[in-house]
């Protein structure tokens, strides 16, 4: 559980972070956001979609979307996306949503992350709720700051 526990209820696709950098881009590389969550070692960085607001040291909300590889069903292990620095490469948890339209399913992997399915021949609809599913991700995972 998070500590201090949340006292205010998101859409359980958000991700809830604090901001701790935005990095300019270089050498044609976009700028990019490092989000940490409490109670975790993670710093993710990502692309913002859009200008962040956000103070560093705040608090953000928003939506982590990656294009994901292949993804498997998996029997055993747990929620986490690796490494615990940096951009994310491999992601593996729960599936707690299907998003139909964008192609995507949400996995609870420590935090909620869309993930695009890349493999043609998969659906959102091939993945149960519930399912432990684990795959390695695109470089490009990006960030979009909830309203």
């Amino acid at each position: 559980m998070i500590h201090p526990a949340p006292t205010t209820k998101i859409d359980p696709t958000h991700a809830r972070g604090v901001l701790h950098a935005q990095l300019p881009g270089s050498n044609g590389q976009p700028g990019m956001v490092v989000i940490e969550f409490p109670n975790t070692s993670y710093q993710i960085h990502l692309v913002p979609t859009q200008p962040i607001t956000s103070e560093v040291g705040k608090r953000i909300i928003g939506t982590i979307r990656v294009l994901a590889r292949r993804v498997d069903v998996v029997d055993t292990g747990g929620r986490y996306f690796e490494p615990v620095f940096g951009r994310p490469r491999r992601v593996q948890g729960r599936v707690i949503a299907h998003d139909e339209p964008n192609a995507a399913i949400i996995v609870d992997a420590t935090v909620p992350i869309h993930m695009v399915l890349g493999d043609a021949r998969q659906r959102p609809s091939d993945f149960q709720l519930g399912d432990l599913v684990s795959c390695d991700v695109r470089d490009g995972g990006t960030f979009t700051p909830a309203p």
